[in-house]
């Protein structure tokens, strides 16, 4: 067995010669499965002392933060989830802190880590100090935010609590097995040296049974040198040790997503655990799909299987997890739902909800001059749908007709999670690697196949494709040539107007669309309301861009079919006058 993250911690602090201590530092080490998606974290806070209630601003900042972190989605990134937790914290300790009489009555530096996987995530505002002990070198990890006073005092110039705005200095770092972070407030490290700290620090690097109480002691050494050093502030230190990282590798990867059978091929009549196949829906190269019948409850779903053809595709295995981890966390009325897996079973299935209906692409078969009013109703849905995710973190990546139902009922699901990309599991170490760009060839986006990149701008691109689609029937971009010479720029994709189209169409739609699928995602929406917003009237930036660009541009087409109607003119007149003499 590979290794897991492990890391041990402990801790002193004390008043000092201070009557109080406004300190507080605290770690919490979940489950295993909770510290895959979303670490162990510690902090440290020091209560300004100017501050009024600096003890209890201290002290609520590290036993908040540690709550609403871990009550974050699992599919946040470390970064997202942090700055959301922080600036909540710090505008509520802001708010609290001004109904003070003497104001900023609820002040402290904070400063943090995250272990994940194997990276470290560091957050920091304020004087405290985050060091890392590696192969014998110390290396801040953090700078203090302070600034010289006139008289020579250092004074701080950021907090938590000291203002309505917060700047959080945040970066990443690799974790190795022995590393040791050491977190201090002003009142050790102020007294004491580098060397000092290597030289109290040197037996934890090596030792064979380090524990928690280990780990203790020589904190409480660090102290304790700090105080002879006649510190006068309150003193705390916590340490942390990495026993072990994450090291996987392809074969532990390929025991884990074959842990599963794959089930065969079923027929109606058939039984998978507590689930009766009603009904074979589709049975395709890459899956399965059965209308099954739950005997334990009498409710119809929808059984999702793999192929046995990709029994060995580590990728494909991986998306197919991916595409149940996903869907069973997104509860929405335009998402298909998927249901936790059956803990007990040895197959590998998923169970989604029972869509009655058609795929987008039987709609736009059936709506060949879509009005503006029918593609309106199914795309303010869509984009209900993908707003979720994109709060979630997440990108579809394989936004296309066939991967959107419409129910009877006139309801839009999106459907088909295997190749979507979430900010949070990508923190996570993987052997298995996506050796090309997902997606489908027309629907992808330039930036994906060109530089592999996949952002919010990417699923809109899809997106204002299918809208195109949805109008005229035919493609914003040909691109058959394109990806067959394997495109090196983005420049290679050249809009096709609307309006080539669908002439009833009125001209401030074709640029709406042209925007949302630009080539370039910079020139894209930043958002999805703002595309909504211009589908549902004129935008007069975008009409007055317009009539500003040159008329080969505003013309399109129509110009070179008349400048070759002209040059076929020139050549036949040149041909009567020669044949004529």
């Amino acid at each position: 067995m590979s290794a897991k993250l492990d890391v041990v911690y402990g801790g002193y602090s004390t008043a000092g010669k201070k009557e109080e201590n406004q300190d507080a530092f605290a770690a919490y080490q979940p489950t295993l499965g909770i510290t895959k998606y979303k670490g162990i974290a510690a902090c440290i806070a020091d209560g300004v002392s100017c501050s009024e209630h600096a003890q209890q601003a201290s002290t609520t900042s590290v036993t908040t933060f540690l709550s609403d972190y871990y009550s974050t989605p699992d599919t946040w990134d470390v970064k997202t989830a942090v700055q959301r937790v922080l600036g909540s914290l710090n505008a509520w300790l802001y708010h609290h802190g001004q109904q003070d009489a003497r104001h900023n009555g609820l002040v402290t530096t904070f400063s943090g880590l995250v272990f994940k996987s194997n990276t470290l995530h560091v957050f920091h505002i304020g004087d405290s100090q985050i060091l890392r002990l590696r192969n014998g070198e110390v290396e801040p990890l953090t700078r203090p935010h302070t600034h010289r006073h006139g008289n020579g005092q250092e004074l701080l110039s950021r907090a938590l609590g000291m203002d309505s705005r917060l700047e959080v200095d945040y970066a990443t770092d690799d974790i190795q097995e022995g590393d040791l972070y050491i977190a201090t407030t002003d009142g050790v490290h102020g007294f004491l040296s580098n060397a000092n700290i290597k030289e109290v620090l040197a037996s934890l690097v090596t030792h064979s049974q380090l524990n928690q109480h280990t780990i203790e002691h020589a904190a409480q050494q660090l102290v304790e040198r700090a105080l002879s050093n006649d510190s006068h502030d309150n003193l705390t230190c916590f340490i942390m040790r990495v026993n072990s990282v994450p090291d996987k590798n392809i074969e532990e990867a390929h025991r884990e997503l074959s842990a599963r059978v794959i089930p065969p091929g079923l027929k109606v009549g058939d039984k998978i655990d507590h689930y009766q196949v009603e009904q074979v829906i589709y049975a395709g190269t890459r899956s399965h799909l059965y209308k099954v019948l739950d005997r334990q409850t009498a409710k119809h779903y929808v059984l999702k299987a793999p192929s046995q053809n990709f029994t060995d595709d580590l990728v494909y295995l991986e998306g197919f997890v991916r595409e149940q981890w996903v869907g069973s966390r997104i509860d929405h009325n335009n998402v298909m739902r998927i249901y936790p897996a059956e803990p007990n079973s040895q197959f590998l299935y998923h169970i989604c909800e029972e869509i009655k209906g058609d795929s987008l692409r039987q709609w736009i078969h059936d709506h060949p001059k879509a009005s503006l009013y029918d593609v309106r109703m199914v795309i303010e849905q869509l984009i209900n749908a993908l707003r979720v995710f994109q709060r979630a973190g997440m990108v579809h990546r394989d936004l296309k007709p066939e991967n959107v139902m419409i129910t009877t009922e006139g309801v839009v699901k999106l459907i088909d999670f295997g190749t979507v990309s979430v900010r949070g599991l990508a923190e996570i170490q993987s052997p298995v690697i996506e050796d090309a760009p997902v997606g489908s060839v027309q629907y992808i986006a330039p930036e994906t196949v060109v530089h592999g990149v996949n952002t919010m701008q990417s699923d809109m691109f899809s997106l204002a494709v299918m809208v195109y689609e949805m109008f005229a029937q035919a493609m914003p971009y040909k691109m058959e040539k394109v990806h067959r010479n394997k495109p090196k720029s983005v420049s290679e994709w050249h809009y096709q107007p609307l309006r080539e189209h669908r002439p009833d169409l009125p001209l401030w739609l074709d640029l709406v669309l042209e925007k949302a699928c630009h080539p370039s995602y910079q020139q894209r929406y930043d958002a999805y309301s703002e595309f909504w917003n211009d589908l549902l009237k004129p935008n007069p930036d975008l009409m007055s861009g317009y009539k500003s660009r040159p008329l080969i541009q505003q013309a399109g087409n129509k110009v070179w079919q008349v400048i070759s109607l002209i040059l076929f003119i020139i050549v036949i007149v040149q041909w009567y006058f020669i044949t004529a003499q």
